[in-house]
């Protein structure tokens, strides 16, 4: 089972806290915690495990985090922990030194070395994101990991935003993934955090030539789903924009079966049949789903669709059966569907290596 989910409210609300820290205990490691709301303390985790790596999304409104050096002694899983704030506050202490964080930062801790954090949500739904996983994982040296334990870094733009990109798509479809794919979710975080610390701190070269490649792969798939609706973006264009040859992108996408084109092709054609699935796109001409990502001709869309799906887009959209699983939770498209007939069912992974 690679998803565990968990609420404080399936006790009454006096025990919650307790129960928060009994759970937090478990799936990360024990700690001192205090809550300014710990009379009813509201609480939500979804930890998905990944082999020796977890990936846990919580909420919560306020929490203090205290780790000393006594409950090291106890306990260290010689870890680190990579935190990320989705939708809080706060500060961080350690050594004497308080950095500020605020949300959108990414923060390295190591479970080795005292520290004390104290984080409050300034919006709802889900608050906080912790990468853990042991030391030895990490594909980077010691000295460049730890020179950035504890430094503020950002989650919001270049490599760090392309990491923070790939853990809310983690958390977003967590129960879709099965435990062959384990090996390679693990493999893609590891990749895709070293490359961002290592931007951080100016030390890409002591990245392994795997590792590089991994990281490159990812950030050009990105590029590709935010450029979709771009009719002009082409093989070069991709290529231009990572500062690599022509030849060296088609090397990428021959690795995975492939290439840039086709890759292209392929993500257009998944982005139109999510909305031809649609129910609230029931009215939108068909044409227009097809020309908004990239198809200006209708007869050559239709082709490629009856040759991907084996059904037409009209005959798509007519099989298409919606169904409701409680609020959406994003993803490609914005919301999931019933599958249908067709060589394609659910939807493809954003990042797919």
């Amino acid at each position: 089972m690679l998803v565990t989910e968990f609420s404080t409210e399936v006790v009454a609300p006096p025990e919650r806290f307790e129960l928060f820290s009994e759970v937090t205990a478990q799936t990360h490691m024990p700690n001192r915690l205090r809550s300014n709301d710990r009379d009813d303390f509201r609480a939500n985790m979804r930890v998905l495990r990944l082999g020796e790596l977890e990936v846990s999304t919580m909420s919560f409104s306020h929490l203090e985090i205290v780790r000393t050096a006594k409950l090291i002694r106890q306990y260290d899983p010689d870890a680190y922990q990579i935190n990320y704030l989705l939708g809080q506050e706060g500060v961080l202490s350690l050594a004497g030194d308080d950095t500020a964080l605020q949300v959108g930062d990414l923060v390295v801790m190591d479970t080795s070395r005292p520290y004390r954090g104290d984080v409050h949500a300034v919006r709802g739904g889900w608050s906080h994101m912790t990468v853990q996983f042991p030391r030895k994982l990490l594909p980077l040296p010691e000295k460049t990991a730890q020179s950035l334990v504890g430094v503020s870094l950002n989650g919001r733009r270049g490599m760090g935003g392309v990491f923070t990109r790939w853990l809310t798509d983690l958390n977003t479809r967590a129960d879709e993934f099965t435990p062959a794919d384990v090996p390679t979710l693990a493999s893609v975080t590891l990749d895709l955090l070293a490359s961002a610390l290592a931007r951080c701190a100016d030390a890409e070269a002591a990245l392994s030539p795997e590792t590089r490649r991994n990281a490159l792969r990812t950030r050009i798939n990105a590029f590709v789903e935010q450029h979709l609706t771009d009719p002009d973006m082409t093989p070069q264009t991709i290529a231009d924009a990572h500062h690599i040859s022509l030849r060296l992108l088609q090397q990428l996408f021959a690795e995975i079966d492939t290439s840039p084109a086709a890759w292209i092709r392929r993500r257009r054609l998944e982005r139109c049949r999510v909305d031809l699935a649609n129910p609230s796109l029931k009215s939108r001409p068909i044409q227009t789903i097809a020309a908004r990502w990239g198809f200006a001709d209708p007869a050559h869309f239709s082709r490629l669709f009856r040759a991907t799906y084996e059904m037409t887009p009209r005959d798509y959209r007519h099989l298409a059966v919606p169904f409701s699983r409680g609020p959406e939770t994003g993803g490609v498209g914005g919301g999931r569907y019933a599958s249908v007939p067709g060589r394609t069912s659910g939807l493809v992974p954003l990042y797919t290596l």
